[in-house]
Order: structure tokens, then C-alpha cells, then sequence
């Protein structure tokens, strides 16, 4: 019973609208990395470094694959992502999940739209995305949900960080936007 009570309190916690503040503030460095990523369930090496060669990075972090609210907000990505592409951005989500799992959550729920990687320890404490211990109970290690906007140059231009899913597909979009019309 202990154990489901752990994974409903998760399940209900990860659903809430709470503040999930980040200290990255836009116009600072992002802090380069590369992780091992999904797309359509085949892994690979992923470097920031390389896809901002190709333009501005959408870069959001979830608490966990297959939980209510990441599947809402992978959805969402997922329905946007032509859109994204259309404004040269890149979208990758990541999480603290094994990559086997990041595999499935890339098919089932980003619908082999956009990439998934694993948010590593250094990464989550480099872009200050640790979830806020107490936050849910006994869950240690995860992410809280912030999406970033990083400009070809590395700078953050745009950060979401609130534990609800509102607002992080229209507010990336809208920084993409600004940011293409400023090229």
C-alpha cells in the first residue's frame, strides 16, 4: 500500500501549477553538454554545442517519462514541433529517467516528433532544475519543469519555470519568434 501511495503522491504532485523557480536568467551562458537521447526510440549521443550550430534549442526539462503532466506537455511539443522546425529551432526534453525508458516515452508519448535525453546530476545542478526536496515526498534526484530558449550563440534568451504545463509550448514559441525576427 506504501508504495502506491508513493506513486499517487508523485502522480498528483507533478500535476500541480506550483513555482518552479530557476536561477538561469536570460542573457547568461548556458552550460554546454552532451547526454545520450532518444528519437522514435533509438538512442543517441546528443551535444548541445552541435545543435546550436543548427539554430536556437528548445530546451525543456520534465520531472518524469509517463507521468500526467509530462505526457500532457510532450504531447504539446510534439503537436508543435513542425512549427518549431519551420523557425530553425531544435526541441529536446529531458529528464532524470534510464534511456531505456526515454526510448518508449520518445514513441508513445512525443510521438517521434523531438528528442528526449537524460538530464544528468552536473546538468540538473548547472541549470538549476532540481526539483525542491520536500516538493514530492521522498523523490530525490528529478528535475522540476522548466523549459529553456538558447539562441544559436549559447545565451538563454527566454526561461519558463513552473511546475504546471501552461504556458511552456507558447511562451518557447513565442521566443523563437522574436528571436528569428530579430536575425
Amino acid at each position: 500500500m506504501r508504495p502506491l501511495l508513493h506513486v499517487l503522491s508523485l502522480i498528483a504532485a507533478l500535476a500541480l501549477p506550483a513555482a518552479a523557480p530557476a536561477a538561469l536568467k536570460v542573457g547568461v551562458k548556458a552550460p554546454s553538454f552532451d547526454t545520450r537521447a532518444s528519437l522514435a526510440g533509438k538512442d543517441f549521443d546528443f551535444s548541445l554545442a552541435k545543435a546550436l550550430k543548427k539554430g536556437p534549442v528548445v530546451l525543456y526539462f520534465f520531472p518524469a517519462a509517463f507521468t500526467k503532466g509530462c505526457t500532457v506537455e510532450a504531447h504539446e511539443f510534439a503537436e508543435a514541433t513542425d512549427d518549431f522546425a519551420r523557425l530553425g529551432a531544435t526541441v529536446v526534453g529531458m529528464a532524470a529517467d534510464p534511456i531505456e525508458k526515454l526510448n518508449q516515452f520518445s514513441v508513445q508519448e512525443c510521438r517521434n516528433k523531438f528528442a528526449v535525453g537524460v538530464a544528468t546530476p552536473a546538468m540538473i545542478k548547472g541549470y538549476d532544475v532540481a526539483l525542491e526536496a520536500g516538493l514530492i515526498p521522498n523523490v530525490t534526484g528529478r528535475t522540476n519543469r522548466t523549459s529553456y530558449v538558447i539562441a544559436p550563440d549559447g545565451r538563454i534568451v527566454f526561461v519558463h519555470s513552473e511546475l504546471g504545463v501552461a504556458g511552456h509550448v507558447s511562451g518557447t514559441m513565442n521566443a523563437v519568434k522574436a528571436l528569428k525576427a530579430k536575425r
